[in-house]
């Protein structure tokens, strides 16, 4: 590598972060080495061969990619790139996934489809994107996808074990011991894979741990005499990270990503607000539809990270009474969700609300479905369908995906924001033009995502919010959303720099994959 303290001037170093499971925190393992290093004068990228995600971000080339991808180019202080997140998965229902290839949507497949074929003719494409980076960067740290243990899907596997055969990368394995039984995982992981992929796995991460460490220890030493792997770190529990997820919640209870393309719904989930009170006399209630297939969810935290904003997800119309402000997400199933709203009362208390005044936000497919009409021959392949008709739109969905960084001003203040969708629509009235939407009374509607991370722009909101809504808030003046985004960021640095071992991560980093790691038995058939 080139720079670092203590690097050797190797450059295309690399490692991979797997998992034992779903959500053991590979993404913000990955994200936190990213930081430490270039916090070291590393030249760093992430890279994640194949991610299955609704949340998406809009690189500056005009690439989607996943929004943990470029949270982790965040941390590495990097422009974000389509390179970093070759194949992305955008679940769409009926166990079928939107393909985006490079940044691009290349079709519609089912999970069988995938894993049948395609998944194995990509592995030439994410290999050479790994090793342009490895050319352009002194390390680039790979993550990988579930857990490399999936036997049944190791033959098309591209984003765990089959990557780092590919490219020769050392594996460090992350177990989330809040879970319980780490070590099972540890060594049941280790035990399933073949000689050839235990021949990479080089150590583990123990994460989010309360307690005592020396009352690990003495299992942490029977793990090593059983697998002959260290433990590279235990990494303590974190409240307040807000770090960007791929799929999640952060209430793991609430929140089942399933293999069939599918997730579970999040009542109940609180995104984690910062710890102050609020500004003015008043806090402001939020509250989130949890709509099938909901997708970049993460335009609610810049609302979560104001004191006295407390945001909810909510999926009954009752939820909605006390809500100071209702958000309609982006969504994969915009006629989906339209029929949801209606099933559950929502699209009723939604009317209501518009009725006497009361604000509702509606982004990308959110705003979609506050129209009048949608002509979707696309997603959903529904047709002509009836919206809300609170906004004065008409949507049609387009073969073609607009993907955009726009820039411009609502509100008196500077916005910045990304856009991801089929729909393309024409506004044909409104009180006011708004990002490219409109507004009608106290209904607002936009196909920007990220525009609340724009300071200026979100306080302004949220006074016309409070002041419909009849409360006494008033957003604090100095919160800086990205600001608080680099501190997490670097409290993930410091995670690594204080509790991970160090030294032995940049060993692994620079000369590869150690010699002589043991064969654990049985190993996969």
């Amino acid at each position: 590598m080139n720079g670092g303290p203590g690097t050797s001037g190797k450059l295309g170093g690399g490692l991979l972060v797997a998992g034992t499971t779903s959500d053991a925190g590979k993404s913000v393992v990955t994200a936190g080495i990213c930081r430490w290093l270039v916090r070291q004068g590393v030249r760093v990228a992430p890279f994640k061969a194949q991610n299955m995600s609704l949340n998406s971000f809009v690189t500056r080339e005009g690439a989607e990619i996943g929004r943990a991808q470029a949270m982790q180019a965040a941390a590495a202080r990097v422009e974000p790139t389509a390179l970093m997140n070759p194949v992305l998965l955008k679940p769409g229902g009926d166990r079928t996934s939107q393909v985006v290839l490079l940044g691009k949507p290349v079709g519609e497949l089912s999970a069988r489809g995938y894993h049948a074929g395609r998944q194995e003719q990509l592995l030439g494409t994410v290999t050479d994107c790994l090793a342009e980076l490895r050319r352009t960067h002194d390390a680039v740290i790979c993550e990988g996808a579930g857990s490399p243990a999936e036997i049944n899907l190791r033959r098309t596997d591209i984003v765990n074990m089959g990557i780092a055969r590919a490219a020769r990368l050392p594996v460090v394995v992350v177990g989330d011991i809040d879970r319980g039984g780490v070590f099972a995982s540890f060594f049941g992981t280790t035990a399933l894979l073949s000689k050839e992929d235990q021949a990479l796995v080089a150590g583990y991460l123990v994460n989010k741990f309360r307690g005592d460490v020396t009352l690990l220890e003495p299992g942490l030493d029977m793990l090593r005499t059983l697998t002959g792997r260290p433990t590279l770190g235990v990494l303590p529990y974190r409240h307040g990270l807000g770090i960007d997820e791929e799929d999640g919640m952060g209430v793991p209870p609430a929140r089942t990503k399933s293999r069939a393309w599918g997730r579970v719904s999040p009542r109940g989930d609180e995104r984690e607000s910062v710890v102050a009170p609020p500004h003015g006399a008043d806090v402001l209630r939020v509250a989130v539809c949890a709509v099938p297939l909901m997708s970049n969810f993460t335009d609610v935290d810049a609302l979560a990270a104001e004191p006295g904003v407390v945001v909810r997800f909510v999926d009954r119309a009752e939820e909605l009474a006390d809500a100071d402000l209702v958000v309609l997400p982006g969504t994969r199933g915009t006629v989906r969700a339209l029929t949801w709203l209606r099933e559950r009362g929502l699209a009723d208390a939604l009317a209501r609300r518009a009725a006497e005044g009361r604000p509702v936000l509606g982004i990308c497919g959110g705003f979609q479905i506050l129209g009048e009409h949608i002509d979707d021959e696309v997603e959903s392949k529904a047709g002509a369908v009836a919206g809300l008709g609170l906004l004065p739109v008409r949507v049609r969905f387009a073969a073609g995906k607009t993907l955009a960084r726009p820039v411009g001003e609502a509100l008196g203040e500077p916005v910045e924001g990304y856009e991801i969708h089929h729909g393309v629509a024409e506004v044909t009235g409104g009180d006011e033009e708004f990002l490219d939407g409109c507004r009608v009374g106290s209904v607002w509607g936009t196909h920007w995502h990220g525009s609340l991370e724009s300071d200026g722009f979100r306080r302004a909101f949220l006074r016309r919010v409070a002041a419909d809504a009849g409360r006494a808030f008033v957003p604090a003046p100095d919160t800086r959303f990205g600001t608080l985004r680099e501190e997490q960021l670097d409290l993930l640095g410091d995670l690594v720099e204080e509790h991970a071992d160090t030294a032995a991560l940049l060993r692994l980093i620079e000369e590869g994959v150690p010699e002589g790691l043991p064969f654990v038995p049985p190993g996969a058939p």
